[in-house]
């Protein structure tokens, strides 16, 4: 199958980023390169364009994408390390960062990674496929108060409890190879009249790839480590799909801004409040009513900027 992902809140993105030709940018989720074509269009010889993804099928695709293209580097890390992985390269700051943390559509579509509830497939759901952890050994191998939990606050899945129960019930007798088994074990334990919001398996199953992928824990500080990795003026642009991951991007978006805390009577700041720079997006950017009836992928993602000073 062939590595395609459309490119969610393309544009918006292109021009958040403030692209210079002679800039240094990282594609820290480079995917199929929907996103790293247009800003490697943009450069020129001196230009370069760093992209970073944990799916080697992903990179494999964006090198041929780009094959044409001669100032891009590709690394096969999480966007998590981009710290190391800048100072590996030997390069200190950069001009521009994206972060687009939606999966793709080959992920979800490509049979043998495991990530859609639709279909029969082999529980999976590793980004990067060197990782030993599985989607099959969470639901097989974690307690029932972990699975509840998880599927909860990841899922945002009011029936959690029910799920892991009958998840737990199931591997008694069998263990669960496939998505086939799990959806079913997750229709089973939400009653039908409640299953009127899309498919009834799609938090839980988007519980189970966050867990797998560590998606949600070092993502507050992986947006800090962005932030410092930029030049004066860099901009740092981070696309989510999930509350969780907003709130994360949010939170770090407004700690490195920083807060005077000084009573409003004082004449000047006496708190040593310091900032690394500004939110240029005072609330998420989200898709045009065009691209979201064109990707319902999009209907979700939100799109925050960041500017370092």
């Amino acid at each position: 199958m062939k590595f395609e992902h459309k490119p969610v809140l393309l544009q918006e993105c292109i021009e958040g980023l403030q692209i210079k030709p002679d800039g240094i940018y990282v594609d820290g989720t480079m995917g199929g390169a929907g996103h790293s074509i247009e800003i490697v269009k943009r450069l020129l010889d001196k230009g370069k364009l760093i992209g970073i993804d944990r799916d080697e099928e992903a990179l494999k695709a964006s090198k041929e994408r780009l094959s044409s293209y001669k100032n891009v580097e590709y690394i096969h890390d999480n966007h998590d390390n981009i710290k190391e992985i800048l100072q590996r390269l030997h390069i200190e700051k950069v001009d521009g960062i994206l972060l687009d943390l939606g999966v793709s559509s080959y992920q979800l579509d490509e049979r043998n990674r495991g990530f859609s509830y639709l279909g029969e497939n082999e529980l999976d759901m590793r980004m990067d496929k060197t990782q030993e952890l599985t989607a099959k050994r969470v639901v097989n191998y974690y307690s029932e108060k972990e699975l509840a939990n998880l599927i909860y606050e990841y899922g945002e899945e009011r029936f959690s409890r029910q799920i892991a129960r009958n998840i737990c019930n199931y591997r008694k007798e069998k263990t669960i190879n496939t998505t086939k088994e799990l959806v079913a074990i997750i229709e089973k334990s939400i009653p039908k009249s409640k299953q009127n919001d899309g498919h009834p398996a799609k938090r839980t199953f988007q519980a189970i790839r966050i867990e797998v992928n560590n998606e949600i824990k070092p993502l507050y500080n992986t947006v800090k480590d962005c932030i410092d990795c930029l030049k004066p003026q860099g901009r740092l642009c981070i696309i989510t799909f999930h509350s969780l991951e907003d709130r994360a991007v949010k939170n770090a978006y407004i700690e490195a801004k920083g807060k005077c805390t000084c009573p409003s009577d004082l004449p000047y700041c006496v708190c040593g409040a310091e900032t690394l720079g500004k939110i240029i997006t005072r609330k998420p950017i989200i898709a045009t009513k065009e691209e979201q009836e064109e990707n319902s992928r999009s209907k979700s993602a939100k799109l925050r900027i960041f500017e370092r000073i």
